[in-house]
């Protein structure tokens, strides 16, 4: 398969969708308890109550064995596009779309997005992703949507950040879901000349509402503030950034905003 291609996919034999457990004999003593004018309503509630229990039981367990069976096909998908404000390569949410939909779907599932008010500045990215089986599991990520730059001046009007921010979450969301890396090495082997310094070993790096954060903060600073951010962290991308640091550098980097709003007003 080739470079360009979006997704590696695994070409070994998925297993068969496992059938729930029959619950037949369950429903038979729900319809005959229905059918008996002596059948105590408490009873039948608890019946009923029980057996809506056992589906939802199964149906969650069989939204893992999918969710399972889906990430064995799905491999790597191939950065697209370029981020000049990170220096780094992405997959667009149409690369990733096309990459995991034929997948996610031939197993059952179904995305559904939503969003919800959260403070001034930021919109909340909702995504329910429902199985057929009846198990429906929300996801959900805050990004700023303030329109400021790296200069800390309005880039784009409110509305055309409140779409950014929406596209961000989407994507970021669709990544996380099922757990998808994305190729943002995929250089035709020019980091090979120059390999990334590796994260210390056993140490997590940012996650995307981490990520967004960050890239948040960065836009209220002067230019060259990522650039420092990397250096004094000693890594190559915003990505690479420990997760134990990010309360620091969040800190840091309100404060330098701080002190450049000061100085734009003076």
């Amino acid at each position: 398969m080739s470079e360009s291609t979006a997704i590696e996919h695994n070409r070994e034999s998925v297993p068969a969708r496992s059938e729930a457990p029959d619950n037949g004999s369950l429903v038979q003593k729900i319809i005959r308890a229905a059918s008996d004018p002596s059948t105590d309503v408490e009873k039948m509630e608890r019946l009923w109550s029980m057996y809506e229990r056992i589906e939802a039981r199964n149906a969650e367990a069989e939204f893992n064995r999918a969710m399972s069976r889906c990430q064995r096909q799905m491999g790597r998908v191939s950065a697209d596009a370029n981020n000049p404000q990170t220096r780094s390569r992405y997959a667009t949410y149409a690369r990733m779309d096309a990459a995991l939909r034929p997948i996610y779907t031939q197993e059952g599932f179904s995305l559904s997005f939503d969003t919800e008010a959260v403070q001034d500045g930021w919109v909340r990215v909702l995504c329910y992703v429902s199985h057929e089986t009846g198990h429906t599991r929300t996801y959900r990520v805050d990004m700023p949507s303030d329109g400021i730059g790296a200069k800390g001046n309005a880039v784009m009007t409110r509305t055309h950040a409140s779409g950014s921010a929406m596209s961000y979450g989407m994507r970021y969301l669709l990544k996380l879901i099922f757990n998808v890396a994305i190729g943002e090495d995929d250089d035709d082997g020019n980091a090979a000349a120059n390999p990334p310094r590796p994260a210390a070993q056993g140490s997590q790096t940012v996650n995307a509402e981490q990520l967004a954060a960050i890239e948040g903060a960065l836009r209220r600073c002067p230019e060259g503030t990522q650039g420092r951010v990397l250096k004094s962290m000693k890594v190559e991308r915003l990505t690479d950034i420990p997760a134990s640091t990010v309360p620091t550098v969040l800190k840091r980097l309100e404060l330098t905003a701080k002190h450049h709003s000061q100085e734009a007003s003076e």
